[in-house]
C-alpha cells in the first residue's frame, strides 16, 4: 500500500534511480511524478534519507543516472526498489584503473 508519508525525488525521467527525502522502511510503496512519468515503486530494502533506490531494472555495467546525470555504473544487475549504493555501483571518474578503458 502507498505511503504519502514517505517521500523521494526524482529529477528527470530519464534518471533510473529515486533519492529517499527520510527514512524509508522496506516494503513501502513509493509514488514519484516526474515531468509526464508516473512511477509506483516497491521497496525491496530500506533506504536511508539521502540514499537512492532503483525505479527500473539496472543491467551490470549500466550506467546509474540521478538528476539527468551518470554517477557510476552498475557492478552488477540491480531490481526495481532495491537499495542502490557503493555495494552495487562503482564510480567511473578519477579513477586509475579505468584509464583507456
Amino acid at each position: 500500500m502507498s505511503d504519502n508519508a514517505y517521500r523521494a525525488i526524482m529529477m528527470k525521467k530519464m534518471d533510473n534511480v529515486a533519492t529517499a527525502l527520510g527514512d524509508i522502511p522496506a516494503g513501502t510503496v513509493v509514488e514519484l511524478l516526474v515531468e509526464d512519468l508516473s512511477l509506483s515503486v516497491a521497496l525491496l530494502d530500506p533506504i536511508p534519507f539521502g540514499h537512492k533506490f532503483a525505479v527500473n531494472p539496472i543491467a551490470e555495467e549500466e550506467d546509474i543516472l540521478k538528476y539527468g546525470e551518470v554517477i557510476g555504473m552498475a557492478n552488477r544487475i540491480i531490481k526495481p526498489g532495491e537499495h542502490v549504493h557503493v555495494h552495487n555501483l562503482d564510480g567511473k571518474r578519477g579513477r586509475g584503473d579505468r584509464v583507456g578503458a
